[in-house]
């Protein structure tokens, strides 16, 4: 025997003698992956049968667009008996004399308008608070935060009292001029927490080269907050587009109308109820909120990771 061979039996025997399982070295690997991959299998069934039960709603909601007035109340399931498109071309003729577009863009108006206002007096007030020295800063930012403690039922009587006095009442401006006045304290908040993150030696650097307040909040501040104020817009579109009350006090003419009053013609307790027309109507007035979110979900989870990591 060489030496060589004699020194690889001679380590062969002392790895045996202090580990006597190395020769079984492959078994444990392959049990990690085995129990791995059955881990894996139990988590995408568990995760699939959430998400079953989370659309399941939604799910409904579509198929139901195709069942006849007549199933309503009898037929539960998933699937029609007999499925018809009858329900989608009364939606589109509209109800009352207005067709469906015109419930559509008056919610598009509103909801677009209450995101640009919103967006626009929501950033100028945080960088107020947020950037700039003057007194009783925290007597104003303590009197902002305690809006947040208003329910909306407390203010509307004035607020109604005070555009009727002015002749705006069945307008838009009603809905939208609040918009554009930063009264929506939780997006001002929400803004200030993100621009107080922000180093101040950027501004510091920018008035050194002859900035004002206006050149750094535009050109030094805007581009930096852009997730948070994507995320302000998204919450903006989402709870205009969703809103009953306000245009149901503000507005009287259904030609203003906007989908949520329009959902409810369709389903009046005084008169017969177009169940059919009223689930079509409900899932089309979803499409555009999805849609929304879908497009800009990205930078609501950028925006909350990016918060994350500053500090």
């Amino acid at each position: 025997m060489s030496t060589a061979s004699f020194a690889e039996n001679a380590l062969v025997q002392v790895e045996n003698q202090v580990d006597p399982d190395a020769k079984q070295g492959p078994a444990p690997q392959r049990r990690r992956v085995k129990r791995g991959t059955w881990q894996t299998v139990v988590w995408f069934v568990v995760l699939i049968a959430i998400t079953a039960v989370v659309l399941y709603p939604l799910v409904w909601l579509l198929f139901s667009t195709f069942k006849p007035n007549s199933e309503f109340g009898s037929n539960l399931g998933l699937l029609p008996d007999a499925p018809t498109v009858d329900n989608y071309i009364k939606v589109m003729e509209g109800i009352a004399g207005v067709p469906m577009w015109r419930f559509f863009a008056n919610s598009l108006i509103i909801a677009v308008g209450t995101v640009i206002g919103t967006v626009f007096s929501a950033s100028l007030a945080a960088y107020a608070f947020g950037r700039i020295q003057f007194k009783g800063l925290g007597i104003f930012f303590a009197a902002m935060i305690g809006t947040l403690l208003l329910p909306f039922h407390v203010v509307i009587i004035p607020q109604y009292l005070i555009f009727n006095q002015l002749d705006l009442i069945d307008t838009f401006v009603p809905l939208l001029l609040p918009k554009f006045l930063a009264t929506e304290a939780f997006f001002v908040f929400l803004l200030v927490q993100f621009i107080r993150q922000l180093p101040r030696d950027m501004d510091e650097a920018a008035r050194i080269d002859g900035a004002g307040h206006i050149r750094i909040f535009w050109s030094v501040i805007l581009p930096l907050i852009k997730p948070a104020l994507i995320t302000c817009a998204i919450f903006a579109f989402i709870w205009s587009w969703n809103d009953f009350l306000g245009p149901l006090l503000y507005l009287t003419s259904p030609d203003n109308y906007p989908l949520p009053i329009a959902l409810r013609l369709y389903n009046d307790q005084t008169s017969t109820s177009d169940y059919g027309a009223t689930v079509t109507a409900s899932f089309i007035a979803l499409i555009p909120v999805l849609l929304f979110f879908l497009v800009f979900q990205r930078f609501l989870v950028n925006g909350v990771a990016t918060q994350g990591l500053k500090g």
